[in-house]
């Protein structure tokens, strides 16, 4: 089964608010294996509308990263950030 990229671009609008997300949703994704691998660090934005702070964690599989997102922990992580970020998310699996 290949892991899968949790990809997520995010303007953020309530640092505050948004950074009790991060905190929260970090457990979150650490509990259902999901590894950082890219987190508010340099880019190049070559196409599409840009977002100042692009995320990328490695789950095992792309179930268990929609299991993540559907989790009453990160589920609680996101009511945070509601209203203080205007955010995509997309889970893609990795090539095998």
């Amino acid at each position: 089964m290949p892991s899968a990229l949790w990809i997520a671009h995010v303007t953020v609008t309530d640092p505050v608010a948004y950074g009790e997300y991060a905190k929260r949703a970090t457990v979150a994704i650490a509990a259902h294996d999901g590894v950082f691998l890219a987190r508010a660090g340099r880019y190049v934005q070559l196409e599409g509308k840009d977002r100042a702070r692009n995320v990328v964690a490695r789950f095992p599989s792309l179930e268990r990263a929609v299991e993540c997102y559907h989790s009453p922990a990160y589920q609680e992580a996101m009511s945070f950030a509601k209203g203080a970020a205007e955010r995509e998310l997309m889970v893609v699996e990795e090539a095998e």
